[in-house]
């Protein structure tokens, strides 16, 4: 190929001062073609293909390798064809004899030519997206996998971002509602993709037919709903970017802290400080653009929603509730009771009728069983022959006087003694640990080892004023026996000191 400065000198020469193409060949000693050519393009045109190459090997299996390219399309990436494995498909299935460099080139060029090309689109103020990414944290000590919300606005890439210990329905839910909460309004739409939480069913004219948990939040909140085309990601591009963006920028290195209330505040500082960037393309920061966005938002319902998962079932014989492969205790009367189930993010709600009849923290575990021993003391006031062995009482992290406590009422009463110290911790029922716990102290200190001695210390410390023990109310007690007092015991004294 020619420089492109014998280009100018031939073209100088024949097209400004006169000289013909003949006498150009001769005096720069060129083809009259190549002059013919410099004279038609001001520059080098480089190679040009008079037609399509040949491949006398490859020709006859081009075919194959098309079909092979064509059904890939209907699978995951992970499944598809590499041009080793055609090559090998090839080689071993129809005998052919050509190179593994031919077959990668034909493949590289099938694909690069099928590739799907993009419309850039522009946003109008008011609408989202939404959709969830993973990464990996220490939270609370223990490594796990944490699941975060994204809500961006297209028009301004304003973005909100909050994590959860799992990608839940309540979780979805609690995401909509903080994030309507941040940005101080309602989305006029948001764009989904097809979530199970959102779309219960895609029907064959592509109508979707919803969740009831997703339609309550939309009646709830009047935004209107969009939904990608399957395994299309490109279909809300903008927020599949915020989801690579914030894990990116705001979880690394991997965020490590002692509650997810503590990461999502992280997480909110974050979204707040970037609204100062000025992105590139635009002359506004992210925050002066998201004016446009927040003027075009609908306003905030007055009634909160309350962002849960609803279930009904029915307590077991053993007075626990099973939720999402968990077990979650309820108190002892309500056994074998129909309950109604609030699984919040990090709490569950469990209730009979118009009642809540417990409260436990969330579990995220496999086949859990999570206790409040409170509920099972009065099944165990009655069956004190399980208190050694009752499950709920395992692990359960009472001051040491306790322990002290249930040694000697065994020891001075028997079975009795195990009764009376059930009844002991149900005072727990009622009163606070530190107001039982030093009641317990103070009982222990006296010798008064008993239920009675101590609920009267309880309501002492309760109401504030000093113990009075009435040691005929309680036989457990120590008495001390005082002798009345002889004229002949004091001269018997007398007489002692003057020996």
């Amino acid at each position: 190929m020619y420089s492109v400065d014998i280009y100018n000198r031939v073209r100088r020469a024949c097209l400004k001062d006169g000289m013909s193409a003949r006498e150009a060949a001769r005096y720069f000693n060129k083809d009259r073609k190549t002059i013919a050519k410099m004279l038609r393009h001001a520059l080098p045109p480089g190679y040009r293909r008079s037609e399509a190459p040949r491949r006398p090997t490859l020709d006859d299996y081009v075919g194959v390798i098309d079909k092979i390219l064509r059904t890939d399309k209907a699978l995951i990436k992970k499944q598809r064809h590499t041009a080793k494995r055609i090559f090998e498909r090839l080689r071993d299935e129809h005998r052919y004899a050509g190179s593994l460099t031919t077959v990668t080139y034909y493949v590289r060029e099938q694909k690069r030519r099928t590739k799907e090309v993009f419309v850039p689109l522009s946003h109008r103020p008011g609408h989202a997206q939404v959709d969830f990414g993973e990464t990996l944290g220490v939270i609370g000590g223990v490594e796990c996998k944490i699941h975060f919300f994204v809500m961006s606005l297209p028009h301004s890439d304003a973005v909100f971002v909050k994590g959860y210990p799992a990608e839940t329905t309540e979780a979805f839910c609690d995401g909509h509602v903080s994030a309507f909460a941040f940005f101080g309004g309602i989305p006029q739409s948001i764009l989904y993709d097809n979530t199970k939480i959102a779309v219960a069913r895609i029907l064959g004219d592509r109508t979707r037919i919803r969740t009831r948990r997703f339609t309550e939040l939309q009646s709830h909140y009047l935004f209107d709903d969009k939904f990608g085309r399957p395994a299309r990601g490109n279909d809300k591009g903008n927020v599949e970017g915020m989801v690579g963006y914030t894990r990116r920028n705001f979880m690394v290195p991997a965020p490590r802290y002692d509650s997810f209330d503590d990461l999502n505040t992280h997480l909110e500082e974050k979204c707040l400080a970037r609204q100062g960037d000025t992105l590139r393309g635009h002359t506004q920061t992210i925050g002066a653009r998201l004016m446009s966005d927040l003027d075009a938002l609908m306003g905030l319902p007055i009634a909160e929603y309350e962002a849960c998962d609803h279930v009904s079932t029915r307590a077991t014989s053993i007075s626990m509730v099973r939720y999402r492969s968990n077990d979650y205790s309820v108190p002892v009367a309500y056994a074998h009771h129909d309950v109604h189930v609030r699984g919040f993010v990090h709490e569950v709600i469990i209730g009979c009728g118009n009642e809540i009849i417990a409260r436990h923290k969330r579990s995220y575990t496999s086949a859990d069983m999570i206790f409040d021993p409170l509920h099972f003391l009065p099944l165990l006031e009655q069956k004190v022959g399980a208190l050694d062995q009752a499950a709920p009482l395992q692990g359960w992290n009472l001051p040491d006087v306790f322990a002290t406590l249930h040694r000697l009422l065994e020891a001075r009463m028997g079975k009795p003694g195990k009764r009376e110290y059930v009844q002991v911790l149900r005072l727990l029922e009622t009163f606070e640990m530190d107001v039982v716990q030093g009641a317990i102290q103070h009982a222990i200190d006296l010798g008064a080892i008993g239920y009675d001695a101590v609920k009267h210390l309880v309501l002492c410390r309760v109401e504030k004023r000093p113990p009075r023990l009435d040691l005929d109310f309680y036989p457990y007690l120590p008495k001390a026996n005082v002798g009345t007092t002889r004229p002949s015991s004091y001269m018997s004294l007398m007489g002692r000191t003057a020996a």
